[in-house]
């Protein structure tokens, strides 16, 4: 052989993680997993519109056009900008079978999210690796059955306790419910960075403080992507300053 012939380089004993690729076991999941929420996603679009439309075809009415257009982008223009910053925020951190799972069965913010990030930080993992990607499976799936059980114990349950739950002792916690939990939400969130908090905080409170009371209910919904945007922005100045 020649000397001067130049030896092909040794490969390195260890694959760094950032260029490793997928094992063919995590490759079939993956698959399977995209296979089987593709699916599941379009029978649950068919089903949306499927109910009502079997309702109208075994009355024989027809509902009026124009009142079903008027309403979808009342709710479209609001919903639509939203679902696709949440599929863009969440669908790092959930992965693929717990995204497809939670976009179906809903409740992302208040359930699906807590349970996916808790369940990450209880065991230590990173989001948007191979365990990650499992146990926030399984972290939603647990959230998913619990609240099916939940409701149907509720709808079981609902006229035997009615008269409890109607009572003048627990009537004022039914009332503050949602503002309790999502104020136990923000706490979680805000308690982990809470530099990051502030403007977006400031900008709501000032927000709400300025625009009439009807009004400021009417917008709250369009308000989330400008506060995504503004929260943004934000992380972006506390970034480049190194102020975080």
């Amino acid at each position: 052989m020649d000397d001067t012939t130049p030896l092909a380089p040794r490969p390195s004993p260890e694959t760094p993680a950032s260029t490793a690729r997928p094992s063919p076991e995590a490759r079939s999941y993956r698959d399977s997993i995209h296979s089987a929420g593709r699916l599941w996603t379009v029978l649950a679009l068919l089903l949306l519109p499927g109910v009502p439309l079997a309702y109208c075809l075994y009355y024989g009415v027809v509902p009026d056009g124009g009142a079903i257009l008027s309403g979808i982008l009342k709710v479209g223009i609001i919903y639509l900008p939203i679902g696709v910053i949440e599929a863009l925020t969440f669908g790092p951190i959930l992965g693929g079978g717990a995204s497809y799972l939670a976009f179906i069965t809903g409740n992302l913010t208040n359930l699906k999210i807590p349970c996916a990030i808790n369940a990450l930080e209880q065991a230590r993992v990173e989001p948007g690796t191979e365990e990650g990607e499992i146990l926030s499976t399984l972290s939603v799936a647990a959230s998913s059955i619990t609240t099916n059980l939940v409701l149907v114990l509720g709808v079981l349950l609902l006229i035997p306790l009615t008269p409890v739950l109607q009572s003048p002792v627990l009537a004022p916690a039914f009332a503050h419910v949602i503002p309790a939990l999502f104020g136990a939400l923000g706490y979680l969130f805000i308690s982990r960075n809470w530099k990051l908090s502030i403007l977006p905080l400031a900008f709501i409170l000032v927000l709400f403080l300025a625009l009439p009371v009807g009004l400021a209910t009417s917008v709250s919904g369009g308000l989330i992507p400008v506060t995504v945007l503004v929260t943004i922005g934000w992380a972006r100045l506390l970034y480049v300053r190194k102020w975080a």
